[in-house]
């Protein structure tokens, strides 16, 4: 019974010293990300996180679209984006996958956004932008 105690320990220190590095993204966020026609658009990140796992959804003028594959490492995140089209239109299946990666610095996230698939997506550059913490 003495011998397993050192391991209960080490295995619960393990476990917290994971979630104190973990950036704390849980909540809103806001960004203006430039478009590939010289405007804006006004987008909103709801997330929450549990240990590891990311959720939420992205709002956008289209509505709201839930994230998946949500990963938090340190500061680093990611998480995808299936954008379907109100008219139904895009790629095969209908919709362009947005992948996203983020670096955490405080209330800032340092986004980069890349298309897979749609109209033109494998074409597109990457998009980068600053979504900050909404107050």
């Amino acid at each position: 019974m003495t011998s397993r105690f050192p391991w209960l320990i080490i295995a619960l220190m393990s476990i917290f010293a994971v979630s104190a590095v973990a950036a704390d993204v849980s909540g809103k966020w806001a960004a203006q990300v430039p478009g590939f026609d010289g405007n804006t658009m006004d987008l909103t990140f709801t997330f929450k996180v549990e240990g590891a796992k990311l959720t939420g959804t992205l709002g956008s003028p289209m509505g709201d679209q839930p994230i998946t594959e949500g990963k938090v490492s340190g500061d680093d995140i990611s998480f995808i984006l299936v954008f379907t089209p109100p008219d139904g239109g895009g790629g095969p299946g209908g919709g362009m996958k947005i992948v996203f990666k983020g670096k955490v610095a405080g209330d800032e996230i340092k986004m980069t956004q890349t298309f897979e698939g749609g109209p033109g997506g494998e074409g597109m550059p990457p998009v980068e932008y600053v979504a900050k913490r909404a107050k």
